[in-house]
């Protein structure tokens, strides 16, 4: 993620995101940690998150998407002030995830287990330097689903995946 102190080009996410076949990539992974996110506001053209991690918050604006890339500033906040805004002033329902973080192909890819109101869903997103960058994926990835604006996050908060049609679910749930 970009962090809001860097340059202007440091403020340009680029990712690609995928739906996940297996749990194989727990056995694989370097690091993981529990994410609770609500949005403060959050249209197609925009949002503004507040994350709370194990150890750390943070506030978020992030912009449109145009092709794989959109503009990103992150900023880090006390995580008291996180835990205030999520509980007083963020739209429920909120986001709530493990993020497995696994280093694998050549790249770092970060699979988020959603739970809560978003349990079932598994999604693969990786960060790239440039869009042009070529990703193998590791056996465990399935369809990218990165233009599919039902899967931001932004929007599974609005409309959450126990909310999608049953067999729509199913076809995409992994049995965690």
């Amino acid at each position: 993620m970009s962090k809001g102190s860097k340059g202007s080009k440091a403020n340009v996410e680029i990712e690609r995101k995928f739906l996940v076949l297996s749990t194989a990539y727990r056995e694989k992974h370097i690091k993981k940690h529990y994410i609770r996110q609500g949005y403060l506001f959050a249209s197609k053209e925009k949002s503004i998150r507040v994350r709370r991690t194990d150890d750390a918050a943070y506030l978020t604006i992030k912009g449109e998407t145009f092709g794989l890339r959109r503009k990103e500033f992150e900023y880090p906040i006390p995580p008291s002030d996180a835990e205030q805004l999520l509980d007083s002033l963020c739209n429920r329902p909120q986001i709530e995830k493990t993020r497995y973080i696994v280093e694998e192909k050549g790249f770092v890819w970060e699979v988020d287990e959603f739970h809560g109101e978003n349990s079932g869903l598994v999604v693969a997103e990786v960060e790239l330097e440039d869009e042009s960058v070529k990703v193998e994926l590791p056996d465990w990835v399935g369809r990218e689903i990165t233009q599919d604006t039902r899967f931001y996050n932004s929007t599974l908060s609005q409309s959450p995946f126990c909310d999608w049609p049953k067999e729509e679910r199913e076809k995409i749930a992994v049995q965690l």
